[in-house]
C-alpha cells in the first residue's frame, strides 16, 4: 500500500510539472464519424480516415443475372404461384410480410403484395443494413433503400402484361424469392424536427449500393440484374 501511494503522488507530480503529457494522452483517443456533417478524405482537418467509394466497373457485366437464370432459384426456393391476393393471405405460413423499417422503405404497392419467403426476407433485411454500413464507414449521410416490387400474384402478371407486353408471363415475383430496389431514389435518414441533412446525389448512393449488392453476388447470397428502363436492381434470393 505504501508503494502505491507512492506512485499515485509520483504521478500526481509528472502531471502537475508536465501537464502537456496529460493533453497529449487526451489528443491521442480516435475521433467519432460524424456523420451528420462527414468530411472529406482529402480534407487537411479531416480526423476520420473514411472508405473510399469505389462503385463497380461496370453494372451490366457486374449483375448480368437474366430471368432465365433467377428462374432457377426462385423455383427451388420459393412458394407455388399464388393466384390472387387472397390466396398470398392465406399462404402465411409461407410467406413473411415486409414493411418499411429502420433499413428500407417499401414503396406504394400497385401490381405486388409486400410478402417473401423467409429467406429473402432476411436477404433484404441483411442488404440494408450492410448499405447503412457502408454509408456509415464512407462518411456518407445516412439513407434507406426503397423497394419498389415484392411477390406478384398471377392476377398481377396478367395486369402487367395488358400495359406492358415486355413483362415476361413466368416472372420471379410469382415465387415470393424476388424483389426490386431502386437505385435513383433514396429515403434520407433525418430527424423531422431537427436541421435538414447534407444533400447527396443519388449517383454517390448508387455507387455504394452497387458494391453491397456485387459483395452480396459474390457471396453466392443471390442473382442481381441491373435493370436500366425499370431503374432497379432486380434480384432473386440464392
Amino acid at each position: 500500500m505504501q508503494g502505491f501511494f507512492i506512485t499515485v503522488a509520483v504521478l500526481a507530480m509528472i502531471r502537475w510539472v508536465f501537464p502537456e503529457v496529460a493533453n497529449g494522452a487526451e489528443s491521442s483517443v480516435p475521433s467519432v464519424p460524424d456523420i451528420q456533417n462527414p468530411v472529406t478524405h482529402n480534407s487537411p482537418t479531416s480526423k476520420a480516415k473514411y472508405h473510399r467509394i469505389l462503385s463497380v466497373p461496370s453494372y451490366k457485366e457486374a449483375f448480368p443475372d437474366t430471368n432465365a437464370v433467377q428462374l432457377v432459384a426462385a423455383r427451388q426456393w420459393g412458394v407455388s404461384p399464388v393466384k390472387n391476393r387472397e390466396d398470398a393471405e392465406a399462404r402465411k405460413r409461407e410467406l413473411v410480410y415486409i414493411g418499411s423499417n429502420p433499413y428500407y422503405h417499401v414503396d406504394p404497392l400497385s401490381s405486388s403484395i409486400p410478402y417473401l419467403v423467409p429467406r429473402a426476407a432476411i436477404l433484404l433485411q441483411d442488404i440494408g443494413q450492410a448499405f447503412f454500413d457502408s454509408l456509415f464507414v464512407k462518411g456518407v449521410p445516412f439513407h434507406k433503400l426503397i423497394v419498389t416490387s415484392v411477390l406478384r400474384s398471377q392476377d398481377d402478371v396478367k395486369k402487367l402484361r395488358g400495359r406492358n407486353m415486355n413483362a415476361t408471363e413466368n416472372s420471379c415475383h410469382l415465387y415470393g424469392t424476388t424483389f426490386d430496389i431502386c437505385y435513383n431514389r433514396y429515403k434520407t435518414v433525418e430527424d423531422p424536427n431537427g436541421p435538414s441533412r447534407r444533400q447527396v446525389r443519388n449517383d454517390t448512393l448508387k455507387w455504394v449500393l452497387s458494391e453491397v449488392l456485387r459483395d452480396m453476388r459474390v457471396q453466392q447470397r443471390c442473382y442481381i440484374k441491373y435493370e436500366v428502363k425499370q431503374g432497379c436492381f432486380h434480384m432473386t434470393v440464392r
